[in-house]
């Protein structure tokens, strides 16, 4: 599924921000598994990798120049200093896609850091051991059809959006989006 054209970013059911995951609509509560996943600060392709045993692939759908930030974007994205970039990647582990994500960047930062545009962000960013922060600022619930057809399975999908900082600077602000089938690893997402 390669267009080389960034799709507009999935639009939100609902979201909340990190320090608000007991807020939950309705009554409902993520499972401890979950709460990880989402709200955790470790690496999602290295969770992929390890809950799947099998490597993770990261198919680049389209990086290109984002003037002005886009529709949808995260309200941290107005942090970085333009001109921006946006990046879309699909993360498979074998044959089936476990996310969708997509990150924005200054284009310096991402042609200093993306060397390798096939590779996972993390394994860019911890190149040569530098130190990483990670700052989750929110979650929620996203509805797309061509979600739907990718992971085979209908939403919704649960969703976070997060900033890693090296020496108190901002250097990306991600979007991920993952599949149910990760219920077959991790059990149901909610109690």
């Amino acid at each position: 599924m390669h267009s080389g054209v960034l799709w507009p970013s999935p639009g939100f059911l609902w979201q909340a921000s990190a320090g608000e995951c007991q807020e939950l609509p309705h009554g409902r509560e993520l499972t401890g598994p979950w709460k990880l996943l989402l709200l955790g600060d470790g690496s999602p392709t290295r969770h992929l990798q390890l809950l799947t045993g099998l490597p993770v692939e990261v198919d680049v759908i389209a990086m290109a120049s984002e003037p002005g930030g886009a529709t949808g974007a995260p309200a941290e994205v107005a942090h970085l200093a333009e001109p921006l970039l946006r990046r879309q990647v699909w993360l498979t582990c074998g044959t089936q896609a476990l996310g969708w994500a997509e990150s924005w960047w200054n284009q310096a930062e991402a042609e200093a850091h993306l060397q390798d545009r096939r590779l996972p962000i993390w394994r860019s960013l911890s190149a040569g051991r530098a130190e990483l922060y990670r700052e989750v600022d929110g979650f929620g619930q996203v509805q797309e059809p061509w979600l739907a057809e990718r992971f085979g399975c209908d939403g919704p999908f649960w969703s976070r959006h997060y900033r890693f900082f090296r020496q108190g600077r901002e250097l990306t602000v991600i979007r991920e989006v993952f599949s149910p089938a990760l219920e077959r690893w991790l059990g149901p997402a909610e109690t």
